[in-house]
């Protein structure tokens, strides 16, 4: 696991929300809600409530989330 998004990623039962883990992958990736809701093809409301905790967030859709931008950074920095 790369060391950038090592961070970010979590175990289930782990103290931080699953909310404040999507904002942290939002910001470790440099976007902007706006950005982050277009790239992963979420509507942006529905970011904005993951993040404000109003909305559940899936476990295994924050787990993809994360699983595909650990495979983008590491095809763009690849040696």
């Amino acid at each position: 696991m790369n060391y950038y998004f090592n961070n970010a990623m979590r175990l289930e039962g782990d103290l931080m929300s699953r909310g404040k883990e999507v904002k942290e992958l939002r910001e470790k990736m440099g976007m902007n809600r706006r950005e982050f809701s277009d790239y992963y093809g979420i509507p942006y409301r529905t970011v904005q409530d993951w993040e404000a905790e109003k909305r559940e967030l899936p476990e295994y859709l924050l787990r993809l989330m994360k699983y595909r931008a650990e495979v983008e950074y590491m095809m763009k920095n690849k040696s």
